[in-house]
This record gives structure tokens, C-alpha cells and sequence, in this order.
């Protein structure tokens, strides 16, 4: 009983937060998407690309249901990280499309077999697995680039949240700037605070 109920929970969870990562996406054009936002290249569609073919080899090649289709490789040794970003020839429904795809498939995987259903992870330290293990392992991997997708959005528009419903309400400018600016003050008087007690 609580085995059906923690499967259900932990792949409920996965659903919501693969919703919220393509949610980053809307309303940005293909520059947006595709741009890297951090110094290490970090960008939206990147991260959509990089949790579709990860997600592929969990509930996949894990419990021997490889993904029927081909995927980009993530280990091309002449094109390190080739799966964190987007080349010009490839579209963002290509990626978005089959980031669904491995959703179907993921998720007949999950419906398949028993939360304690035995898988082998080669790559991973102790290989073998558990069903359980690699729903929270790839719950845990999508929520954490759900909350990079969160800041880059940010960076773009000032959009935040996991959906509309939810999404920070929108201020101007001027409300964000003395937010900022009070908020760099009171890191400013803490270091300072610190200096004097120290």
C-alpha cells in the first residue's frame, strides 16, 4: 500500500516539474532560449535538452527499456556537454517534442513495474537500483534545473514561479531596484556588523 501511494506521489511530482521547465520556455523567442546566461553557458532550451536525454537513459536503459529513438549522445568526446545546449540545426520543438516523448515513455516505464522493481546504473558508484532510487534521483535532477530554468527566466523578463497561477505579481522597475538596492545594503551592514564583532 504505502509502495503505490510513494510511486504515485514521487511520479506526480516529476509530472508537475516537468510542465513547470517547458513553462520557461513561453512567450521567449529563439534567441532567449537558446542564449547562455551564466559563464559557463548556461541556457533554457539547454536544460530541456540535457533532462530529456538524461531522463531517456534513467527509466530506460536503466531497466533495459531503452527509448525507441535515437538521442543526441551525451558523451561525445569531440563535443563536451554537446547535451546542455541547442545547435542552430536544432529546432526548440524538436527538443520540447521529444522531451514529451520521453515523458511517455518514462512514464509507461514507472506504470510497468513495482516501486522496488530492480535496475543498473553503470555509471553510478553502486550501480544497482531501485524503481524508488531513480524516481527521486530524476525528481531531484528536474527540480534543480527547474530552479536554474527559475533564475534565467528571471534574468530575461522578470518572470519567476513555478506557473502563472503562482508566478511572483509583477512590479516596475523602480519597486525592484529599491528592493535590490535595499537588500545590497543590508549585505553591506552585515559584513561590516561582522568586521566589528569579529
Amino acid at each position: 500500500m504505502i509502495d503505490d501511494f510513494a510511486k504515485e506521489y514521487l511520479h506526480s511530482d516529476l509530472r508537475e516539474i516537468r510542465e513547470t521547465m517547458l513553462s520557461k520556455l513561453d512567450g521567449l523567442g529563439e534567441y532567449d532560449v537558446r542564449r547562455p546566461l551564466t559563464s559557463t553557458g548556461t541556457n533554457l532550451l539547454g536544460l530541456v535538452k540535457h533532462l530529456a536525454i538524461w531522463e531517456s537513459r534513467y527509466f530506460g536503459e536503466v531497466f533495459d527499456r531503452p527509448f525507441p529513438e535515437p538521442l543526441p549522445r551525451w558523451d561525445d568526446a569531440g563535443e563536451p556537454g554537446a547535451d546542455m545546449w541547442a545547435t542552430e540545426h536544432e529546432t526548440r520543438e524538436e527538443i520540447t517534442d521529444r522531451y514529451r516523448l520521453v515523458w511517455e515513455h518514462s512514464d509507461a516505464t514507472i506504470t510497468a513495474l513495482a516501486i522496488d522493481s530492480p535496475g543498473y546504473v553503470p555509471w553510478w558508484p553502486r550501480p544497482n537500483v531501485k524503481l524508488f532510487n531513480i524516481l527521486v534521483h530524476m525528481l531531484t535532477e528536474t527540480c534543480r534545473h527547474a530552479g536554474h530554468a527559475d533564475i534565467l527566466r528571471e534574468q530575461l523578463d522578470g518572470s519567476t514561479g513555478t506557473t502563472a497561477q503562482y508566478a511572483t505579481p509583477r512590479h516596475d522597475s523602480a519597486f525592484w531596484e529599491a528592493q535590490r538596492a535595499k537588500i545590497e545594503r543590508a549585505a553591506k551592514a552585515a559584513v561590516t556588523v561582522g568586521v566589528t564583532r569579529g
